[in-house]
């Protein structure tokens, strides 16, 4: 129907879930590659099962690692984005180093990070409200990225979106800036403005 009604259309870029996948076969994929589904950028946001759950993903590591392989397979490009923050300062280790090591074990064209902001009228805002969810500080999100950049090995383009201001992390060629990206990271752990990023997010009514 695409076609019929925009015959001009080269390719789709697609926005999606891992479990939008699910029901789809590699011969299924390769046939919508065919009529121009050429990138897919999926909303994993971790690679723990632990903050999966905690979050209500649907979906555990394994199955992140099942389809996207079916992608590769299929020859669909595909983005990973990283939520940054989500699983609170009580697992933030955990979310960083398991979403590392499951992101590194695809091939995605693209990594992005996205940082958690808790927005009025939120479920996440009202339960950090009532002390059952204990999001991170600046300077803790910040902590986390590092140790996510640290522990991801896949070579791809690397962005970060609605993360932190006052310094840009994204290009490609990941592998090759790694220790420059860390070295950003850790140049505003231990001297950015934190007060002030702390305030961009507070007032932040949207992504």
């Amino acid at each position: 129907m695409i076609h019929q009604y925009l015959p001009k259309m080269e390719y789709i870029y697609l926005a999606g879930r891992v479990t939008d996948l699910k029901n789809k076969t590699v011969d299924e994929l390769r046939k919508l590659k065919e009529l121009g589904m050429r990138e897919i950028s999926l909303g994993v946001e971790s690679g723990d099962d632990w903050t999966l759950d905690r979050i209500h993903k649907g979906y555990h590591a394994e199955d992140i690692l099942e389809q996207c392989h079916k992608l590769e397979e299929a020859g669909i490009d595909y983005w990973m984005t990283f939520l940054n923050g989500v699983a609170g300062r009580s697992h933030s280790r955990e979310h960083a180093i398991h979403s590392a090591e499951i992101f590194s074990r695809c091939r995605p064209m693209l990594v992005g990070t996205g940082g958690l902001t808790l927005f009025p009228g939120t479920p996440l805002l009202e339960e950090a409200q009532r002390g059952e969810f204990d999001p991170l500080t600046e300077k803790e999100m910040l902590e986390e990225l590092k140790l996510f950049v640290e522990n991801l090995t896949c070579d791809c383009a690397f962005i970060t979106h609605h993360t932190i201001s006052g310094v840009n992390l994204s290009g490609p060629g990941f592998l090759a800036r790694k220790d420059r990206i860390l070295a950003a990271l850790e140049h505003q752990i231990s001297h950015g403005d934190l007060d002030r990023m702390a305030a961009f997010r507070r007032n932040k009514r949207t992504l």
